[in-house]
Formats: structure tokens, sequence, C-alpha cells
């Protein structure tokens, strides 16, 4: 995006300073990173970051408005209503595809966009590390509205912790020993103190929750919620806790928020960085040019069940369409000139919610396949996860 600095950083390069990365990377905290991380950050322009700040503003505006509260209410399946739901989620992200348009302008496009907390510890790490390995410029940042290293560690901690002490709050997770984002569960225990609690680990006495630690119970004021509840059902894990109950516990963020902004919430959204997005079940008339859509289930995460090769006779056997969207497909932009060939970027912007959303963050995938994910880059370099930079 920057060429001055795309050529400095490719010509520096070398394997041995990467290897170097990834092995402190990885002996950092109990688990390594048990997913790709890219060779290299991207350096966005100024233009491109200004037009993904104004994208951010306009889908964050349409998010708070009473119309989207009123329309997203409907997302949540009754069966996986969680009580007590708060005004807002406490963690928000938006996911945009780079494109290019017909004049050859670099623009930010919707792909998804999430209530639910991403890497945010881990990237706070990573930042550190990527500036100690490569040569970043000093008066570039991953942060935005005059965020830094520190402020944002403060501000995450503030997030999660609320006004409770660490001991009393909880990482709660399915199975998070075999999650491939367990890494980032060890960097928020150490940026906040808290303890990481698989489901199956936590106590519940009437309105209390509880949970172990060096044989002592523990009650849990707060939880910050990495659980997904639909794949809790499909997971068949064994728990003892009601969480349609009343319990004396908050939440950060909310159970509700991960499923009212989703993918549920992309036909809601309109505006100039925002494709074409229809529920299945309302489409009157599948479009003559499938070839330019996907297909996607409301209920999954990761980017399990997305087609992108589609026919009118696979759309109109499915059984249930209430649960699927139909989007616009994305044309990803070949973006980072590598070694080899060019790759596509996804970049997600990443929100702290306490008073008001604030920007703070962005993480990256990079691609050189036909989707995101890893089984469509398998045995490439120059892919995967790493962050985006722009000039102070």
């Amino acid at each position: 995006m920057i060429p001055e600095l795309r050529e400095q950083f490719n010509n520096s390069f070398n394997e041995q300073a990467y290897r170097n990365f990834l092995n402190e990377l990885n002996s950092l905290f109990r688990y390594p990173a048990d997913f790709r991380v890219s060779e290299t950050p991207l350096f966005l322009s100024d233009e491109l970051n200004q037009k993904l700040i104004d994208a951010c503003n306009d889908i964050t505006k349409q998010v708070r408005s009473l119309e989207f509260k009123e329309q997203s209410k409907y997302a949540v399946p009754e069966s996986l209503l969680v009580p007590n739901e708060d005004d807002h989620p406490e963690f928000f992200q938006i996911d945009f595809a780079i494109c290019k348009t017909a004049d050859g302008e670099y623009i930010p496009r919707l792909v998804e966009l999430q209530a639910f907390p991403t890497i945010y510890a881990y990237q706070y790490f990573f930042v550190k590390l990527l500036r100690k390995h490569f040569p970043v410029p000093d008066n570039f940042t991953p942060y935005y509205n005059n965020i830094d290293d520190e402020k944002y560690a403060e501000l995450f901690r503030k997030t999660v912790l609320g006004e409770c002490d660490p001991e009393n709050v909880i990482l709660l997770e399915i199975t998070p020993e075999k999650q491939k984002t367990r890494i980032d569960f060890a960097a928020t225990e150490s940026l906040t103190g808290i303890t990481t609690v698989g489901i199956s680990k936590l106590i519940q006495r009437g309105r209390k929750l509880f949970y172990k630690k060096d044989g002592k119970e523990i009650p849990v004021e707060r939880i910050y919620n990495r659980v997904i509840f639909d794949e809790l059902l499909r997971s068949k894990i064994e728990h003892n806790i009601d969480f349609k109950s009343e319990l004396d516990v908050k939440w950060a963020a909310h159970p509700n928020w991960f499923f009212r902004i989703s993918k549920y919430s992309l036909p809601l959204l309109k505006g100039e960085f925002v494709p074409n997005c229809y529920f299945l079940d309302q489409v009157d008339e599948l479009p003559n040019d499938l070839h330019n859509y996907v297909l996607k289930p409301l209920f999954s995460f990761a980017g399990h069940g997305v087609e992108i090769d589609l026919t009118k006779e696979m759309l109109k056997k499915i059984e249930d369409p209430q649960n699927y969207i139909l989007q616009e497909k994305i044309n990803y932009a070949p973006l980072i000139k590598t070694p080899d060939e060019y790759s596509k970027v996804e970049i997600r912007m990443m929100y702290l919610w306490n008073e008001e959303p604030l920007l703070v963050n962005n993480l990256i995938r990079m691609s050189k396949g036909k989707m995101m994910g890893v089984d469509y880059n398998k045995d490439k370099t120059w892919v995967g996860s790493s962050s985006a930079f722009h000039r102070i």
C-alpha cells in the first residue's frame, strides 16, 4: 500500500529473522500460536486508512440505531436466549475485505461483524514482538484514537474486569485447551490476572457461580465470555450450568450479542461499504448471476458451512432458508507484494465498548487462495495473521 515501505521490508526480509520471531512468539506463554502467522504486516496508505475509519463510523452508527436494535432482537434463537442482556456489547469487530474499484482505488467492503471477543490480548504482545524483530517505522501504529501499547492494555483490562477483582473474573470457554486461539487465553491471563475456566469446571449453586483454584472455591462475579452457545449444544460437553436461569453474574460480552451482531446483521446494513445481502427465505426470485453471490449459514463460526459455488437447484433444496443469507460476492484485491505472488487481505477493526464504542486496534488475515481459510492456503507463504500499521 505504501510502495517504498513495502520494498524496504521485502528487501530486508530474511528467513532466520522470521524463525526467531516465531520462536519467541511461541515461547511467550504456555500455548503456542496454533494458526499461521504471516511473514509481513500491512502498511496502510493514509487514504485507505481514512476510508476504513469512514466505513467503521458508518456501520457503527447503524448498529447503534434504535431501528437496528429492534430488528436484531429476532436474531437470538429462543432456545439460546440468556437473561439480563446489557444495553450493548463490550467487544465489537468489523471485518473488511480490501477491494479495488474499476478506477483503481482501494476500498474496504464489509465481510462480517461480530460482538464477541477476538484475540485482543494476543495482539498486544504480537505487535511488540513484530516491532522487535522487523523494521516497522516508529511513526506507524496499529492503534487508533491516540492509543499506544500501554493505554491499550489499560483499556482492555478495564473492559474485561469492570469493577471486579481479577480473582472473581474468569475467561469462560468450552474446552479452552483445544481452541486454536488458546494463546490468546494465556495472553489474557497475563494482561488481566484472570483465570481461564472450561465450562465443565464451572459450579452453580442457586444463582451463584464458582470455580476452583488451588483447591479453593472462588465466587465468579464477571465472565469474559468465549462460549459460543450453539457450538456448546453441538459439542455435547457435559456441564451443570443453567444459563437460562437468573444468575448473579455480569457478562463481557453478554451471550445474546453474539447473535444480534453477527451474520444476521448483514441484510440490515446499507451503504457505500456494504455489499448487497438478503435473508434467503426473503428472496422472491433467485438472481441469475449466482456466481456473484456466496451463501452463509446464520449460525456458524469461523467460516464453517460457507458455499461459494452456487446453483438455483442447490438453493431450492435448502429446507431451512430462514437460517441462511445470500451475500454479494466480494472480490479481494491482490494487495501485498510478496516473493512469489500478491496476497489478498481481510482486516478486522477492533472496538472496546464501555461508555461509547472506541476503535482501538486491528488485525489482518492474508490469503493467496480462493478463500481466507487455512484449507485454501496450504503450502503457501506470506499468508496468515498479522497487523496493519498506519501513519501516526
